[in-house]
């Protein structure tokens, strides 16, 4: 199947993130205009954080569907969307508890939150208005489906040839999906850009992004479940 060039994939990656954004951004205007002065007291509102996953991922996903179908391969293919070998799985949901745990162990001995006020404030601000369970959803299931697909999906095809080392295009899209989590302070940058080489290694050595749409999913929802044990006990 034909693939798209180092530059081109970067292209469609950007037009799809990009068109995502902006369309998220108008339809959040659109309906709290009337409260703007709100919402930029609470960057980190919870159903503006909720309307932006919801709503950017799946025109991000449909950009890069049609890119690939443009490249006329079939998108099952050109983003490996396979089952993974069971060895496979087995080893990613262990490595992703212990990655799990050191991290969360680094930071508590360091002195550093486990939560981050970002998910403090989008967690709270959601459930006060009725939206926690659509950030739930945004949060567990849309946004690792819609960045792996970005991510572990099209530009790993694109820059991870099959006859050249995968570890600098691994890098190389793991810090891009670091630096798109502007939302948190340089520990979880670092953090995620970890998590982002385990899950470039995870996505070579299966060859699918199914194992790391799963394992990202379950990385959230860790999150997920640490924050609401902090807003329910610890608050």
């Amino acid at each position: 199947m034909k693939i798209w060039g180092y530059a081109a994939t970067l292209g469609w990656a950007l037009l799809a993130f990009v068109a995502g954004q902006f369309i998220a951004l108008a339809v959040v205007l659109w309906f709290r205009f009337s409260d703007l002065s709100s919402l930029l007291a609470a960057p980190f509102d919870g159903a503006m954080v909720t309307l932006f996953i919801l709503i950017a991922n799946p025109i991000t996903v449909a950009i890069i569907v049609a890119a690939v179908l443009l490249a006329h391969a079939r998108p099952t293919d050109y983003l490996a969307l396979r089952l993974p070998p069971v060895r496979d799985l087995a080893l990613g949901l262990i490595l992703l508890v212990a990655l799990i745990a050191t991290g969360d162990l680094l930071l508590y001995f360091a002195g550093y939150p486990l939560v981050t006020p970002f998910q403090l404030q989008s967690y709270t601000t959601a459930g006060a208005v009725g939206w926690l369970p659509a950030l739930l959803v945004g949060a567990i299931i849309a946004a690792p489906a819609g960045e792996e697909i970005m991510f572990r999906g099209f530009l790993f095809r694109g820059w991870a040839r099959p006859d050249r080392n995968p570890w600098p295009a691994i890098v190389a899209i793991s810090v891009l999906w670091a630096l798109l989590h502007v939302q948190y302070d340089w520990t979880g940058l670092l953090q995620i850009f970890i998590i982002g080489l385990f899950l470039g290694w995870m996505r070579a050595r299966s060859g699918s992004i199914l194992l790391t749409i799963l394992l990202h999913a379950l990385f959230n929802l860790e999150g997920t479940l640490e924050t609401l044990v902090q807003i329910r006990f610890f608050s």
